[in-house]
């Protein structure tokens, strides 16, 4: 059983994931832009590869948000 209770997020810790997010992001693109002007398959395939890895990250990132959803205050308007 776990004992340690997960605490909200401070803004600055909210801040880097979402920058994060973002470097992630732009190096997937940066990837796939590879992918499309490369002519040799072993650099395809490679690239190929980092985008999953870049995939991954942004995957974990997103999840520790989702993780700590339920911590966030509530919006008012």
């Amino acid at each position: 059983m776990n004992n340690h209770q997960m605490q909200a997020l401070s803004g600055k810790e909210l801040n880097y994931i979402a920058d994060s997010i973002a470097n992630e992001d732009m190096l997937i693109k940066m990837c796939a832009a590879a992918v499309q002007i490369s002519t040799h398959p072993q650099i395809t395939q490679a690239v190929t590869q980092h985008i999953q890895v870049h995939e991954q990250h942004m995957d974990k990132l997103l999840d520790a948000l989702k993780q700590h959803q339920p911590l966030a205050p509530g919006q008012t308007q």
